[in-house]
């Protein structure tokens, strides 16, 4: 007999991992068939090629491929990243790969954009077939309210509703299964959707116009890439045994919608109309639990573009934005403020923008199909290199089908699938010109060995009067000491009784902690914290732990000038984040600023 909180754990991934697949079917069917003949032969066709789709990307790419790789469990576009990096031998090779793990971060984060717009317009929107003299305008104002309370709890915190994620999701797919069923049960010629030979037989009798169709077919795999990316909250077994389940009611469910559309004729919101015309009794409960289930999958989306930034500013590539952390007991329950209005100016735009799910759809899709043809790829390389070559080849395969559903999504530009790129074009070149500009800053920045530092340190602290007390000093690395230091110590005759150099290092894994705490020579000391890049930090706990007691933090503050714009907008993005010692949110009364100015 398995407990309550067991039974919860188990349910837990259909909250976090699957709401945004688990939603496809509102508008995928519907979308498909607003412009395609409804017939056997399409509609057989075209649940087939759902049902393989299915099969074939969150099954193999991801639940079997991209999650047999990982660093202590954690997955990602950026842990592929950590991955690949060692096994390169050449520094282009690893700069190229650094562009694309670029390029998949920004593309989900406009996925965080996307997917909750179309998830919360296509529910708002099955609110017309109870009266469909709703107008437009009134399915957008309701569509944007909830997106404002959606984004409005956001630094509140998830943690209080999440528990009942996970059972809302579960009932939802339940649902999906049971009315799937039914229908299959009136038409079980749709059976027929399940050999492959239907699919591909639709796409050689259609030619050209078939393949396009592909290009909404991916709709049903969207939020795929979720499997991956939160294998390390909740463990690659349970996200596999739940994805089971949840590909087995999606594909009874998107079988019965084509049972229901040869049975009725009907492509106007198919899942909506099967629920009213099979239990119509039920039609306002389902209503509402649909538009749990799109805040649901939004939730998930937006929390996940979350620990894309934190990752990004514990990997030095995005600013240090203000981190909120609002869970005492969960620490990777975190709030950013910056990503969270980024994100709903950015829902809110498109909705207004697209007005309807139908024409949103119609753009929706390109990023997704870039994410996953990047990540067949990366894989690919990955095995390659490892020596396995059965699973390299199926990531080739799997990578050729990624790209035939890519280059159909790309006659969405034209449609609005452009929004896809202007939306990832700004995490992208935010994270290009910090990345680069940080990298270059640094190797212009004047420091000092630890040799040279420590010959004059052991003179000066000899024959000076020491201040009582202890100073911290926040460095990179040992090897080289900051002009600042030299210049605090040297210039300005600031010398303490302890001397304590604070480093906080992230090394290549998720997670661990470790503290190095050494002499280095009388009078100065070196408390080094490597911790995993997604470890949250308490650095005054830490400190308190080994006793550390500072009277004053000093740190660099980089001042930049120059003529050049590139570099301008380097400073400006500088100026305007919030500095390393905000981040980790050291103590303001005892933090000491010290200027150093760069020309470049």
């Amino acid at each position: 007999m398995k407990s309550k909180n067991e039974i919860l754990e188990m349910l837990k991934p259909f909250g976090l991992v699957f709401g945004d697949i688990g939603t496809s079917p509102i508008y995928t069917l519907s979308v498909i068939f607003l412009t395609l003949p409804i017939n056997k032969f399409n509609v057989v066709g075209v649940v087939s090629l759902i049902i393989w789709t299915l099969l074939l990307i969150p099954l193999v790419q991801y639940s079997v491929l991209a999650m047999s790789l990982s660093k202590r469990g954690e997955g990602g576009e950026i842990v592929l990243f950590e991955i690949i990096s060692p096994l390169l031998k050449s520094s282009r090779k690893v700069f190229a790969f650094s562009i694309i793990t670029y390029i998949g971060i920004s593309l989900a984060i406009g996925d965080g954009v996307i997917t909750p717009a179309i998830s919360i317009l296509s529910a708002v929107e099955g609110m017309t077939l109870i009266n469909p003299n709703i107008s437009k305008t009134t399915i957008i104002i309701i569509a944007s309210l909830i997106t404002c309370v959606l984004f409005a709890i956001q630094k509140h915190g998830s943690g209080k509703v999440s528990g009942a994620f996970g059972p809302l999701m579960f009932l939802w797919f339940v649902i999906l299964f049971l009315f799937g069923a039914v229908y299959v049960f009136d038409m079980p010629y749709i059976l027929m959707a399940l050999s492959p030979l239907a699919g591909i037989e639709f796409l050689v009798h259609h030619g050209a116009h078939g393949v396009f169709v592909l290009a909404e077919v991916i709709l049903c795999a969207t939020g795929v890439e979720a499997l991956y990316a939160d294998m390390g909250h909740l463990g690659r077994k349970p996200i596999q045994r739940s994805l089971y389940v949840v590909l087995f009611a999606l594909i009874v469910n998107y079988m019965g919608q084509g049972a229901f559309l040869l049975l009725f004729s009907n492509p106007d919101h198919v899942l909506f109309g099967m629920i009213l015309k099979g239990a119509p009794f039920i039609y306002m409960q389902f209503l509402v639990l649909s538009l749990f289930a799109t805040v649901i999958a939004s939730q998930a989306m937006i929390s996940g573009v979350f620990s894309i930034v934190y990752q990004g500013i514990t990997t030095k590539i995005l600013p240090t934005f203000k981190i909120s952390y609002t869970s005492e007991e969960v620490q990777s329950q975190i709030y950013v403020g910056s990503a969270n209005k980024f994100l709903f100016f950015a829902v809110l735009m498109i909705i207004f923008l697209f007005k309807t799910s139908s024409s949103l759809a119609s753009a929706y899709g390109l990023a997704v199909t870039c994410t996953i043809s990047l990540t067949a790829f990366v894989m690919a390389v990955i095995f390659y290199i490892k020596g396995n070559y059965v699973k390299s080849i199926t990531a080739v395969f799997l990578l050729c089908v990624d790209l035939v559903f890519l280059l159909t999504s790309l006659t969405k530009i034209s449609q609005g699938g452009y929004w896809s790129i202007v939306i990832a074009m700004v995490p992208f070149c935010l994270i290009l010109v910090y990345s680069i500009g940080n990298k270059k800053l640094h190797s212009r920045t004047v420091s000092f060995s630890e040799e040279e530092f420590l010959s004059k340190f052991k003179v000066l602290y000899n024959d000076s009067v020491k201040i009582p007390g202890t100073a911290l000093f926040l460095i990179r690395n040992l090897k080289h000491v900051p002009s600042y230091v030299m210049r605090t110590m040297f210039v300005n005759n600031i010398i303490y009784e302890e001397n304590i150099f604070l480093n906080i290092a992230k090394t290549s894994e998720p997670y661990g902690v470790e503290i190095i705490y050494r002499t280095l020579d009388n009078g100065i000391r070196l408390f080094q914290i490597k911790s995993g890049y997604m470890e949250i930090l308490n650095i005054e706990s830490l400190l308190k732990a080994e006793n550390v007691n500072e009277k004053v933090i000093f740190y660099g503050i980089e001042e930049i000038e120059t003529d050049k714009k590139i570099w301008k907008v380097f400073s400006f993005i500088k100026k305007t984040t919030p500095s390393f010692v905000e981040f980790y949110k050291l103590p303001y009364t005892k933090l000491h600023g010290v200027t150093n100015q760069t020309i470049v």
